[in-house]
Order: structure tokens, then C-alpha cells, then sequence
């Protein structure tokens, strides 16, 4: 196994509720058969690219991946070495050569990642591209406006506007000016990034419901799981006209997908694959959370082009997936290499090369 660290900065800093987020920083993870034996058939290529609050640091992602590297003098069978890396400790090291065994598996197979992902989990055949949303930052109701704008005009029919950075009174507003920029044919989703109280997100629900949301997406705290399916019910037992499904991303990362469907806290699930552990992890999830009548929905924590790629793959192989937050290739000011996944009409491509996107990453480990 090989590592290859790498840093990229934001095209703008993204504000969130949590924080701003200004530079991605990884590794790509390498696998071949010549250094990693008969236990790789063929070369692989997987990205850790931690996010903290939501995966393990930096440092505790390279240092895992370091120590399962070295395993028994670096000739420790990859797979064997993937078994020791807890996905629940170090998600973002595990994904990383979770996906370069399974690109390596994929390639050798003469199958796409997303055929490969499907095959294993005994599902349909993945689709040829991905319903994708638009990101909008935090930014005034003017500024708010013209990126919703921007983005239905190069063909997004579904936007996630980032909420709770203001007060709540700046946040319905801007989320009214922009449902009357777009009208009602595009679907409008709300991200707190668990900002609000429970009484703040009580009274969000009550005064957003006029505006259609798709969904209101971590409304709380990421622990508080009771106060979500407090929220999500009062909601389904409102009198009359429209309720706001609530959906939960952080949660997941904090008490895990089994805590949040147990506790009846979500109607959709946000899947990040560096957060979950790998793309075999999410896959895996995706179908839990459907069997519950619960919906998934894929996105990246703003990830390189390999790991994005990787979660185009996931999303792919849901059947009849909704709108994936994987357009996030333009957050970045710089990318490791061509995106084998263009968005076009608000959709994104699917690459149909062996494993992740035939020979378009070969040169970068």
C-alpha cells in the first residue's frame, strides 16, 4: 500500500453552521499486486480525505493507515489489513483502502465500481447518472437569490441552502425569496448543520412548512436523537397542510445509522462514504435505511475527484436514488485530476470504464 498526501484549497471558504471550511487535505491510498501480493488482483486507487467532526483528524487518519501499511514489515495482505481499521474510529482511513481494494476488484473484473457495488449487495443495475443538488452557502437573501438562480439555470431542479449561521428570522427569509425566485417546480431543501434548540427548530418547521421543503436536513444537535423524532412527529401530527421531513447527516456520525432508525428520528438519511467508512459500508447502509422506509441520499464532505467519483459509484447503484449532494467538484480551487463525472442538466455522469473510471487516475498515485 502506498500513501500520497495532497492539499487543496476552497475556490471561496464555505460557511456553515459549523464552521467554515477553506482547504481539503488527504491522502490517495495505492494498492497493487507487485507490493500488496496475491490478495490485490489488480492495481486499485481509494482517497481518505478526513473531515474532523465528522471522521477522525488528519493525523489519526495517516497514522492508520501508516500501521496497517507497515503490518508484518509492509507484506501484510491488504485485505487483511483493512479488516483492522475500525470504520467507527477512523472511517476516512478505512474508506481510503476500502476503495482501492474494491476499484482493484472492479478493474479486474472488467466492471464499473457501481456494477461491482450492486453485484455484492444483490441490487438492479446501476443507472447511467445521478440526480445531483446544488449547494447554496450562507450568504444574504440578495446573494442567496442569485446563486439559486445561477444554479436552475445550468439545469439543478433541486437546491440545499445552508441555514442556521443567522438568526432564524434571516434564514425563512431568505429561504421565502428564493422559493419565490424558483418557483414551486424546484425541489428546496433546508441544512442546519444542527444549529437550532428544539424550540427554534419547532418554530423553523411551523414557519417553513408554507415553502414545500423537500426536507429540513439536521435540524438539531447531532445527539439528540429524541428531540428529532419529537420534531419529525409533531410534524406528521400537524392539523393540516404541508409537513417538513426531516433528515439527518451528523447523527449518523455521531450515534450511527442503527441508533437514528431505531429511535424513528429521520425520513431521509444523508450518506457520506468518508464518514461511513467506505463505499461498501454505504451501499450497505443505503439499503437498511430503505427497508425501514427511510430514504438515502449520497453526498461528499467535499472531497478530491477520487473519492467523489467513488460516491457517484454508491449513489448510482440505489435504485431510483434521490437528488445526491456529489456536485461539489466546483467548491474546489484546484483538483487532482479531471472529473470523470460531469454534471450536466443537473445530473452526474457515471463513468463507465472498469473500477472507478478506467486508466483516468492511473497517473496520480
Amino acid at each position: 500500500m502506498q500513501l500520497r498526501p495532497f492539499s487543496l484549497g476552497l475556490a471561496t471558504p464555505l460557511r456553515t453552521a459549523r464552521g467554515s471550511i477553506d482547504r481539503r487535505e488527504g491522502f490517495l491510498v495505492a494498492v497493487d499486486p507487485e507490493s500488496d501480493g496475491e490478495s490485490v488482483p489488480a492495481p486499485g486507487l481509494g482517497e481518505a480525505t478526513p473531515l474532523p467532526g465528522w471522521t477522525e483528524s488528519r493525523s489519526a487518519c495517516e497514522a492508520a493507515l501508516r500501521e496497517v501499511g507497515d503490518g508484518n514489515g509492509g507484506k501484510e495482505p491488504a485485505t487483511r489489513a483493512l479488516s483492522r481499521l475500525d470504520p467507527t474510529e477512523t472511517p476516512a482511513a478505512r474508506h481510503g483502502l476500502a476503495l482501492a481494494l474494491a476499484d482493484a476488484t472492479a478493474r479486474d473484473a472488467d466492471r464499473s465500481l457501481s456494477e461491482h457495488l450492486a453485484r455484492t449487495e444483490g441490487l438492479p443495475a446501476p443507472a447511467e447518472a445521478v440526480p445531483v443538488n446544488a449547494t447554496i452557502g450562507d450568504g444574504d437573501p440578495g446573494a442567496t437569490v442569485d446563486a439559486a438562480e445561477t444554479a436552475v439555470e445550468a439545469g439543478f431542479d433541486c437546491l440545499k441552502v445552508k441555514v442556521g449561521a443567522r438568526g432564524l428570522d434571516a434564514d425563512v427569509e431568505r429561504l421565502r425569496a428564493v422559493r419565490r425566485a424558483v418557483g414551486d417546480d424546484v425541489s428546496l431543501r433546508a441544512d442546519a448543520n444542527g444549529a437550532w434548540d428544539r424550540e427554534t427548530a419547532r418554530e423553523a418547521v411551523e414557519r417553513l412548512a408554507p415553502l414545500g421543503l423537500a426536507y429540513l436536513e439536521q435540524p438539531l444537535p447531532a445527539d439528540d436523537l429524541d428531540g428529532a423524532a419529537a420534531l419529525r412527529s409533531a410534524a406528521a401530527d400537524a392539523d393540516s397542510g404541508p409537513r417538513v421531513p426531516i433528515a439527518l447527516d451528523e447523527s449518523l456520525a455521531s450515534r450511527g445509522l442503527d441508533a437514528v432508525l431505531d429511535a424513528g428520528a429521520a425520513d431521509a438519511v444523508v450518506l457520506k462514504p468518508m464518514a461511513i467508512g467506505g463505499p461498501d459500508r454505504t451501499l450497505a447502509a443505503a439499503r437498511r435505511a430503505r427497508e425501514t422506509g427511510v430514504e438515502p441520499v449520497v453526498t461528499t464532505t467535499v472531497d478530491a475527484v477520487v473519492a467523489r467519483t467513488a460516491a457517484v459509484h454508491v449513489a448510482a447503484a440505489i435504485p431510483d436514488v434521490a437528488p445526491c449532494g456529489l456536485a461539489t467538484g466546483p467548491l474546489l480551487d484546484a483538483d487532482l485530476a479531471p472529473d470523470p463525472c460531469p454534471v450536466s442538466d443537473g445530473a452526474a455522469a457515471v463513468p463507465s470504464g472498469p473500477g472507478l473510471a478506467g486508466d483516468a487516475f492511473d497517473g496520480l498515485p
